[in-house]
Parts: structure tokens; C-alpha cells; sequence
């Protein structure tokens, strides 16, 4: 159900260099808040972004940051509660909420959510429904989870009407539960989080719960025939239905793999579902699907490195994305040698998915890893877990892994690849900074 949303003056946000929070705080510098934030990260294009929007970005995190006047703190699941800036926050008992409190709060004021759930592609399959959308004739409002070059100005963040909000539903932490859903977009359920969720049965679970509290007329776009999909499709009630997007024929795409024909698909089936018997809309909207560019860290293409090797940088970080984007890299340059550096999110996700990561790593011609990224976890907490033993693990499979100690260090070793060659960087850590100084020459000695 809509619900009035009123605008606090001045909004302050910890961690707002994290892809979500970043269009966050751009929808709410859009609706006339005065907007600034602090991150410990300020070297990306998402804070680059920020400020040539005008909002100011701070490095590190201090008490004295928090604006004086500040009406609203929103903060990163990255950052604990004893960050300086939460603690200032809740001494002045200013409104805190953390990043999915307040989006969902956004959610409220739209009578129609298009949540995209599901285990992978979500960021792509958003991207992609927003542009439909757009071309179309519709205006909606999408938050999407990287980089898009297509929305102006190659923001995460689509401005739109207050009719349509397209948003990525991450299922961590029980997330989803924030968002008024009225369509649902699964576009696929496997186990990840797995600090998080104990098991795949408490992945579905939520999405049975979620599923379940769907109002009446209420839609989940999904692929019935994946089991663990279907176990959660059982949950539905209340009038709502279930659209295949598998029906749907996927257009002749420019990003390549066949997971992306996947995610053209439910985007197509989920803009159907807006847009009606309009035929002229419908087409227009599989025209945009067609002609999608893909988005920041999605096999992204750099170009060349020096030596003459191709880059693409992906954000694949569980080991069927891995699957997926060397399946298109086998696709999209035949004969050449596949190098990937790799990059572990988290301990715990490199500890229970480790078999997985170790046979699909293996399957490029070559592999350098980074030490594990920790984001929120501590190395102590996990003993015997790291890229050391993942490279082991790689190379009793036929795999040719080796360590990378630094980005630096990633940077000299893969810049020796000549025109033969095809370097990956991939995962969800910061490895998009060794495809950038690859493409700009700056190796350090």
C-alpha cells in the first residue's frame, strides 16, 4: 500500500560508497535533502560519481563528520554499531536506519515494486527491466546495484515517476522483508551467504515467506522448472500468480552468455506484466533488451593492456557465477588462453562453497588469487581458510593457480600477457582496480 513519504532536510550516510547506499543518496539529493557521507573507500566510480553530483564524500570515519542538523543517519550492513558515526547518531538520538530500513521505507511510496531476487543476476536483470521500461514510454524509478552507462549520466540510480520502482532485493540478512513487493522477479535460488543462511533450506525458506505475503493480484516472474525455485513457488497465496519468464523468446543480445539470455528474459516477462497488451510498448521495451550495453563489473571490457592482452573485469563471486563468465569469455574469445585473478569474498563463502570454487577456477587456462577479502569477518575466525589452500585445492584438479600477494603485485605479473591472452579480473573485492591499471599502464615496481 502507498504511503506518504516525507523528505528529511539532511541526510547523512556511513559507508556511502557501497553500490546501494550510493543511489540511495542520490534519490534522496533528488528530492531535495542535502546529502554528504563518509566511507573508508573514496577510489572508486561510485564516490566519483557522488561528487561530481555535488554530494560530499569523506574519507574514513569521525564523530565530527555527522552534520549538526543531520535529521537521518543511514548506514552500511558493513559498518558495526560501534562506528564512531553511528555512536554520535545515537547520542543525539538522531533517526538511524540502515540502508534497507530506509529503502524499504522508499518502497512504501510507490504503488508498485518490481523487487529482482534471486541468487544471481539480479543487478543485470534490473538494468535491463528499467531500460525496457523507459523505452517503453513508462518513467519508473530504479535502484540497481552497479553502475549503469545507459542511465544518464551512467548513474546506479534511475530518477524517475513515483508510479514504478524497480529494485534489487538482496536476499541477505533477511533484507527482502523491507520492501512492499507487488512483483517479484526470482530469476534463479541457489545456497550463498552462507554466514547467513545454515543451509539452501533456509534460503527457501525466506523466499516461501516473501512469496506468501504477496498481496492479491500480486506476480512472481520465475523459472518454475528450477527445483529450488519450485519449492518456494509452493508458498503462494493470496490470489497472486506465477509468469514463466522461460516463455519468453530472448532477443539477439550484446552481452554475451547464456545466463544473460536468462536475465533478458525475465526483464522482458516482468515489463510485460507493466506494460500490458501494449504492442508497440512491448516492442519497444525488446528492442532496449537488444540493444542493453551491460553495466559496471559485469563482463565489463577494458580494452587492452599494454602488451597487447584483452581485459574484462566481472563481479562474479560465487562459483556458478564463475561458471557463467568463463563460459562466456570461452564464447566471446575463442583460441584465447582464459587468465583469471581472482579475488575471495569472504571466509566464510570460500569455506563452505570451497570444492565448488577449487573445480570451477579450474577450469581457466591460468589463475592468480588475492588474499581473501575480509569485508566483514576476521581471519582469526576462520583457521585453514585462505587463498592458499584454495590454490592448492585448484592445482590437484589440473588447475595452474598461483598467489598474488598485493594489487600491486597482481598488476606486475599479469601485465608480461600478450595478445593471446584474455585477463579476468573477478570478484566482489577489489580486483576492477588491477583491469583499471592494466588498461592505464600503472604498474608499480
Amino acid at each position: 500500500m502507498k504511503t506518504q513519504f516525507v523528505v528529511p532536510r539532511v541526510v547523512y550516510f556511513v559507508g556511502i560508497g557501497g553500490i546501494g547506499m550510493s543511489a540511495l543518496a542520490q534519490w534522496y539529493a533528488a528530492r531535495g535533502a542535502r546529502v554528504s557521507g563518509s566511507d573508508r573507500d573514496t577510489d572508486s566510480p561510485v564516490v566519483a560519481q557522488l561528487r561530481r553530483k555535488g554530494i560530499e564524500v569523506r574519507e574514513g570515519h569521525s564523530a565530527r563528520f555527522v552534520p549538526t542538523d543531520a535529521q537521518l543517519v543511514v548506514y552500511s550492513d558493513a559498518v558495526p554499531p560501534d562506528n564512531p558515526e553511528r555512536e554520535e547518531a545515537r547520542r543525539r538520538e538522531v533517526r538511524t536506519l540502515s540502508y534497507f530500513q530506509a529503502l524499504g521505507e522508499v518502497s512504501r511510496a510507490f504503488p508498485r515494486v518490481v523487487a529482482v531476487a534471486g541468487s544471481h543476476g539480479k543487478t543485470t536483470t534490473s538494468a535491463m527491466l528499467a531500460l525496457a521500461l523507459v523505452a517503453a514510454g513508462r518513467k519508473p524509478t530504479a535502484f540497481v546495484g552497479s553502475l549503469v552507462p545507459q542511465f544518464p549520466e551512467g548513474s546506479n540510480l534511475l530518477f524517475g515517476g513515483q508510479d514504478v520502482l524497480v529494485v534489487e532485493a538482496c536476499e541477505y540478512r533477511a533484507h527482502i522483508r523491507e520492501f512492499a513487493i507487488t512483483h517479484l522477479v526470482l530469476t534463479n535460488l541457489e545456497w550463498d551467504h552462507t554466514d547467513y543462511f545454515a543451509s539452501e533450506d533456509a534460503v527457501i525458506a525466506l523466499f516461501r515467506e516473501v512469496i506468501a505475503r504477496l498481496p492479491e493480484g500480486g506476480v512472481v516472474v520465475a523459472n518454475p522448472t528450477l527445483p529450488l525455485v519450485a519449492r518456494a513457488l509452493a508458498a503462494l497465496s493470496n490470489g497472486a500468480r506465477i509468469v514463466d519468464y522461460t516463455r519468453e523468446e530472448a532477443p539477439l543480445l550484446l552481452v554475451p552468455g547464456v545466463h544473460n539470455r536468462a536475465n533478458a528474459q525475465a526483464a522482458l516477462a516482468a515489463a510485460r506484466e507493466v506494460l500490458g497488451d501494449d504492442a508497440e510498448a512491448l516492442r519497444a521495451a525488446r528492442e532496449a533488451v537488444a540493444n542493453f550495453r551491460g553495466v559496471w563489473r559485469r563482463f565489463e571490457r577494458y580494452g587492452q593492456s599494454a602488451a597487447g592482452a584483452e581485459i574484462v573485469d566481472d563481479y562474479a563471486h560465487h562459483p556458478t557465477e564463475i561458471a557463467a563468465t568463463l563460459h562466456a569469455a570461452r564464447e566471446v574469445f575463442p583460441g584465447r588462453q582464459i587468465v583469471v585473478l581472482f579475488h575471495p569474498h569472504l571466509y566464510s563463502r570460500t569455506r563452505d562453497l570451497f570444492d565448488d570454487f577449487a573445480r570451477e577456477l579450474s577450469r581457466a587456462d591460468e589463475v592468480y588469487l588475492l588474499p581473501i577479502y575480509p569485508a566483514r569477518e576476521r581471519a582469526e575466525d576462520y583457521p585453514g581458510v585462505s587463498s592458499d589452500t584454495l590454490a592448492r585445492a585448484i592445482n590437484t584438479m589440473s588447475g595452474n593457480a598461483r598467489l598474488a600477494r598485493t594489487l600491486e603485485d597482481a598488476a606486475n605479473k599479469l601485465s608480461a600477457y600478450g595478445p593471446d591472452n584474455v585477463i579476468i579480473t573477478m570478484g566482489a573485492g577489489e580486483g576492477y582496480k588491477v583491469a583499471r591499471a592494466l588498461r592505464e599502464g600503472k604498474m608499480q615496481g
